[in-house]
């Protein structure tokens, strides 16, 4: 055969394989262990489109992140920087006006800095929790961006309604010290869908899961009562809010939270 039809012919048969192919889905082709998706969900999923809030961390820390427990909160070197002590958590919540809807994302990375003996990690915690005034139910009605002990590969995304249920779900990640990833929650009338590293990872859509209420983003480094920790450091480089305006550019399909209980719901 004549090599410049031999070409064409090896041509058309991988196109017709690749049209015949079944088509994988978006969602279907994300990973539980893969590499990080191409930036972040923002871009990927195309809500850029209709930016309303961003923080990039440059410069003194805003007054409207309001520091709660033992430790530092600070800016530092373009990113918002908590620094616990040995004991209690310590944590930095977004004090403005909450959102019932929309889209959260950060990218962030957290490191034990020293171990004590006898010392407990500290747990690395992201949640949207009731904005304002309104009651905190002991975390009864928190959303969980993420949610991993230090020193564990095993990133725990959730929502908490009343009076005790958990949706909860969970990941396999490379989480060693200062390994960035990003982290994002949708919140819609619908559904909330979760992602990490640009890669959609649950969607639920149950009418229980779905508890419209304004929350506003928190990060904390969670102690254990009573525990002497080990000194933990978390860091954010930037954090962004979406709204829903823009829809989503890919597939959001992936599978629903395990639903369990929430025992300290009050």
């Amino acid at each position: 055969m004549h090599p410049l039809r031999s070409t064409l012919v090896a041509a058309l048969v991988g196109l017709l394989a690749l049209t015949s192919s079944p088509v994988v889905s978006p969602a279907a082709a994300d990973h539980y262990d893969g590499a990080p998706g191409p930036i972040h969900a923002g871009n990927t999923f195309g809500w850029y489109q209709h930016g309303v809030f961003r923080q990039e961390f440059v410069g003194p820390k805003p007054g409207f992140w309001k520091k709660k427990g033992r430790g530092v909160v600070r800016t530092q070197n373009g990113m918002l920087t908590l620094m616990s002590t040995t004991r209690g958590s310590v944590s930095a919540t977004l004090d403005l006006k909450g959102h019932t809807y929309g889209r959260w994302e950060i990218r962030m990375r957290a490191r034990t800095m020293s171990r004590v003996k006898g010392g407990t990690p500290f747990k690395v915690v992201t949640e949207l929790v009731p904005g304002g005034t309104r009651d905190q139910h002991c975390g009864g009605r928190d959303i969980g961006i993420q949610n991993f002990t230090l020193g564990r590969n095993t990133v725990k995304s959730y929502i908490h309604t009343l009076p005790d249920s958990s949706y909860r779900g969970f990941l396999d990640r490379h989480l060693r010290n200062d390994r960035w990833h990003t982290y994002a929650v949708e919140v819609a009338k619908d559904h909330i869908s979760w992602f990490v590293d640009a890669h959609v990872i649950h969607t639920e859509r149950r009418a229980g899961a779905l508890d419209p209420l304004p929350r506003q983003l928190t990060f904390e480094l969670r102690a254990q009562d009573g525990a002497r920790m080990h000194p933990a450091r978390m860091q954010m480089d930037w954090m962004r809010y979406w709204t829903m305006r823009a829809p989503n550019e890919k597939s959001i399909k992936a599978p629903q939270l395990e639903l369990s209980t929430y025992a300290d719901a009050c």
